[in-house]
C-alpha cells in the first residue's frame, strides 16, 4: 500500500511549468505563462466561485426569481390560492347544476324509475281535541 507523503504532494503542486503560445506559421512566441498546478487550481476555483456568485446575484436581484418554483411574490401566491379556491367552488357548482339538469331530463323523458316514498310517518295524537 502506497503511503501518502504530504511534502511530495505539496512539491508537485508548486512545480513551475511554462505555457507557451506560438504562431503556427512563424513559430514566434506570442505569449508565455509561468504556471504551477496550485496557481491553476486557485485560478479555476476563483473563476468558479465568481461565476456562481454572479449567477445567484442575477437570479436573486432581478425578476428572474419569479420563474423559480416557490420563490414567487407573496401577493401573487395569495391571489393564486384565492383563485384556486374560487375555481374549485365553481367546478363543484357546475357539477351540481349538471347533475340537476340530468335528473330533470331523465324525469321528463321517463328514463328514471319512479320511486315512491314508503316511509311510515307517525303522527302524534293530540289528547285535547277542541271542536
Amino acid at each position: 500500500m502506497a503511503k501518502f507523503d504530504a511534502n511530495s504532494t505539496l512539491k508537485r503542486l508548486q512545480n513551475r511549468y511554462r505555457l507557451v503560445v506560438m504562431n503556427d506559421d512563424t513559430y514566434e512566441e506570442v505569449v508565455t505563462f509561468k504556471l504551477s498546478r496550485l496557481s491553476v487550481y486557485i485560478t479555476l476555483s476563483t473563476i468558479f466561485v465568481v461565476l456562481t456568485g454572479l449567477t445567484v446575484a442575477l437570479i436573486v436581484f432581478t425578476p428572474l426569481r419569479l420563474y423559480i418554483p416557490g420563490y414567487g411574490d407573496i401577493n401573487a401566491t395569495k391571489e393564486l390560492r384565492d383563485l384556486k379556491l374560487k375555481t374549485d367552488s365553481l367546478e363543484q357548482a357546475v357539477r351540481y347544476k349538471e347533475q340537476y339538469l340530468d335528473n330533470i331530463r331523465n324525469v321528463l323523458q321517463g328514463n328514471s324509475p319512479l320511486q315512491l316514498d314508503t316511509t311510515q310517518v307517525e303522527v302524534p295524537k293530540s289528547d285535547n281535541l277542541e271542536d
